[in-house]
């Protein structure tokens, strides 16, 4: 079974939010809530780089080792999903998830923030695929339709890629191949003090 993964081409990306609408609008997210982000680093100098960052559907995710109700699973295609039905709104994952992916539908006191929202890889919830309350809870199930998620699709330079993690490896290695960095991109120069040219 595939184990489904984003990757964010930083050399590629350009921070135009296309991913972060299509999210949005698929998915009818509230305002305030973005399960999907773009993060630059350096802003207007020399060496930017740009980010597509949402949940990244860990192996082992914090998230899930830390809320006290389990309210989190994971599918058979290593996504990681959450009953809201389940969920109380502690905000443990919150403060577990190194990407910051749950968030809470709205603002104020605590108790009265709802429950927690994330990204589904648009795999929908633990309803019925397609059902209404699925939809209305989760979002489109994008996955079920056998299509990849929407904010992938959108990606114009295709920075962000998504789907069975060893496709997008390969993807990506591949990608670093071309630009000509070779074994150099991973170090292999400086880890054996091999100077260019030889």
């Amino acid at each position: 079974m595939a184990r489904m993964k984003f990757l964010c081409d930083a050399d590629r990306c350009i921070e135009c939010n296309a991913c972060v609408t299509a999210c949005k609008n698929e998915h009818e997210v509230p305002w305030g809530i973005n399960r999907r982000r773009v993060v630059t680093l350096n802003d207007g100098k020399p060496g930017e780089r740009s980010i597509s960052v949402a949940c990244m559907h860990c192996s082992d995710a914090p998230c899930k080792a830390v809320c006290p109700v389990d309210c989190f699973y994971q599918t058979e295609e290593g996504v990681v999903l959450h009953n809201k039905d389940l969920c109380i709104g502690c905000g443990y994952c919150f403060y577990a998830c190194p990407f910051g992916a749950p968030q809470y539908p709205q603002a104020g006191n605590f108790g009265t923030r709802g429950k927690m929202d994330k990204c589904t890889f648009c795999a929908g919830g633990p309803e019925t695929d397609h059902s209404d309350a699925e939809y209305k809870k989760y979002g489109r199930n994008r996955l079920a339709e056998g299509k990849l998620p929407l904010c992938a699709e959108m990606c114009s330079t295709k920075a962000l890629l998504a789907g069975d993690g060893d496709k997008v490896a390969n993807i990506y290695r591949e990608r670093v191949v071309a630009r000509g960095f070779g074994s150099g991109a991973w170090g292999w120069g400086t880890a054996y003090q091999m100077k260019a040219g030889s």
